[in-house]
């Protein structure tokens, strides 16, 4: 019979996979505290959680949740880095630590239900940005849609100046 605290410690570790749309798996060896606070305080600002989770705990919530392609990965000093809305700014901030610092290992992510090798994250972080990417979409979407606005106006003022001219052509036949 399980021990209701963890019962309590799987429900809470099922809710961080939940709550996030993407988790990267990472093994910290040899990175030092001062290191490590400030990868924390480089995911935090990329809105994301970094957390050291029980591995036995963390493999039956997977399971529970039907993930089970992560079991080989969760072996060793293991974090998970959970991104809440976007994953680029995650997989980035631990891209660039992991350059800079040869301790962090990139082991595995998971994108919503697919289970990515640590290439696979190296990509995402090469992705712009969620934001970037809507304004370039936005500004694809505004050029044709400028451009017909123009033409369309261009239909009024070319038929208003047509009026115009035959009314003065009318005013001088008349004269």
């Amino acid at each position: 019979m399980p021990r209701p605290e963890k019962v309590q410690a799987v429900a809470e570790i099922k809710k961080y996979f939940e709550d996030s749309s993407a988790a990267f798996l990472t093994e910290f060896r040899g990175v030092g505290v001062e290191h490590q606070q400030e990868l924390r305080r480089s995911l935090r600002e990329a809105g994301s959680r970094y957390r050291v989770l029980k591995l036995t705990l963390t493999r039956r919530a997977l399971h529970d949740l039907g993930h089970e392609g992560l079991d080989e990965w969760l072996r060793g000093p293991t974090a998970i880095a959970f991104a809440v809305d976007d994953p680029v700014p995650t997989a980035k901030a631990l891209v660039e630590f992991s350059k800079q610092h040869e301790g962090l290992v990139i082991k595995a992510g998971l994108l919503k239900d697919r289970v990515i090798e640590p290439e696979r994250v190296a990509q995402v972080a090469m992705i712009e940005g969620r934001d970037v990417l809507l304004a370039k979409i936005a500004g694809a979407v505004k050029g044709p849609l400028s451009k017909s606005a123009f033409l369309l106006g261009s239909f009024t003022r070319d038929s208003a100046s047509v009026f115009s001219q035959l009314l003065e052509k009318k005013e001088e036949v008349a004269a």
